[in-house]
């Protein structure tokens, strides 16, 4: 099982697409073992967006991704992060597939609607600075007594 950090951006929640994105993510067959809105602080999204940190467009997307909230998601299941990256489509939603969350929805990189993990060491490590260990659940399973919530 792979874990991958979903987070749906405030061009997302501006929008009222939140209900389809994770819609198209239980459809897939991703399971949902956290998920919270938040307004992201601004280390927290240094932290995240690290791996950009020299690029030019670091600082607007620390801006953009901190000025209003996000819900958060941690996915798990087989190739999650595959099955997830497949779901959201290209970061550019002009190459993105139709069928997909960018392909459908989206307009420009910068307003990507979704973030999502983009290796399985990644989303660990997107998932924990996102969700404590108590904040996260394995999902359903049946035990002798019935269905039970891990």
């Amino acid at each position: 099982m792979e874990r991958t950090l979903i987070l749906v951006k405030p061009d997302a929640m501006q929008r009222g697409l939140a209900g389809e994105i994770i819609k198209r993510f239980e459809q897939r067959g991703l399971k949902i073992i956290g998920m919270k809105l938040l307004q992201i602080s601004r280390e927290l999204a240094e932290r995240h967006y690290a791996v950009h940190r020299e690029r030019p467009f670091f600082g607007a997307l620390v801006d953009y991704i901190t000025s209003a909230p996000v819900l958060a998601i941690a996915l798990e299941g087989s190739d999650a992060v595959s099955a997830a990256r497949m779901t959201i489509g290209a970061t550019k939603p002009a190459e993105a597939a139709p069928g997909s969350i960018r392909g459908d929805y989206g307009l420009e990189i910068g307003r990507n609607l979704v973030h999502g993990s983009d290796s399985g060491e990644n989303g660990e490590i997107e998932v924990a600075n996102f969700f404590a260990a108590s904040e996260l659940r394995s999902g359903w399973s049946r035990d002798v007594d019935g269905w039970v919530f891990e």
